[in-house]
């Protein structure tokens, strides 16, 4: 899931040096965060959240096969 975030969110940003991708386990979930450089932070994030939101969806519908939950939260 990791390679999968890391791979969209470099396709979106400037500077896709500073992307940093890491999970967490959290009992029976994940939770992947996505830190990106601050000028790049609208561009993933998108007007009102699109972009995110669509993120988010992607790594859910594909996370549901396997009956894991996995969040994916973004910052700088």
């Amino acid at each position: 899931m990791e390679k999968l975030v890391e791979y969209i969110v470099k396709s979106l940003v400037m500077d896709e040096d500073s992307v940093k991708v890491t999970s967490q386990e959290d009992g029976d979930a994940t939770v992947i965060h996505v830190t990106v450089a601050p000028d790049d932070l609208g561009r993933v994030i998108g007007k009102a959240g699109r972009v995110a939101s669509s993120i988010r969806t992607i790594i859910k519908s594909i996370s549901a096969r396997s009956g894991k939950k996995v969040f994916v939260k973004f910052g700088e």
